[in-house]
């Protein structure tokens, strides 16, 4: 999914940083989507890593703060309210795996880039376990930034393998 994001946007004339930052907003995508777009751009990992950990943390203080009002305003829109809720038992699913060491489990489940993880499903995680955000932020900060890490080594490790 990456690829096909990276190469619309810049076939678009989209400068290649600013399309790295773009898809690593993306709850899907994220960081692991903007480092594979980065080294499909041939951008430098040095660049591209801080630039997938600003795009990915930019909306995380907002999703922390904001969440609750958020859903349960779009639960009010009958085509949103089955989608919202779905989101909200697939947090609760994975938060019940986590409750006895919740900072921890929340790290863990940020930093290992496995699809379905990620700092956007983890502020839910954070959401629904009541974790506060002075608590919550910086987990899924070094969660990301561990993430990225793992990484970098794999999209820039297989590309200079190639």
């Amino acid at each position: 999914m990456a690829e096909q994001v990276t190469e619309f946007l810049n076939s678009h004339g989209i400068p290649p940083v600013l399309i790295v930052f773009l898809i690593s907003l993306f709850p899907i995508l994220e960081l692991r989507g903007g480092l594979i777009a980065a080294a499909i751009l041939s951008i430098d990992w040095y660049i591209a890593l801080p630039v997938c950990i600003i795009g990915t943390m930019f909306p995380i203080p907002f999703i922390l703060l904001f969440i609750r009002k958020i859903f349960q305003w779009l639960k009010k829109i009958s085509f949103m309210k089955k989608t919202v809720e779905k989101l909200e038992i697939r947090a609760a699913r994975k938060s019940a795996s986590m409750n006895k060491a919740s900072l921890w489990g929340l790290y863990i489940f940020v930093a290992v880039p496995l699809p379905g993880t990620g700092a956007w499903t983890g502020s839910l995680i954070a959401d629904v376990l009541d974790l506060r955000i002075k608590n919550s932020l910086p987990v899924i900060f070094l969660g990301t930034l561990t993430a990225g890490v793992i990484m970098t080594v794999l999209s820039y490790g297989f590309k200079m393998a190639l």
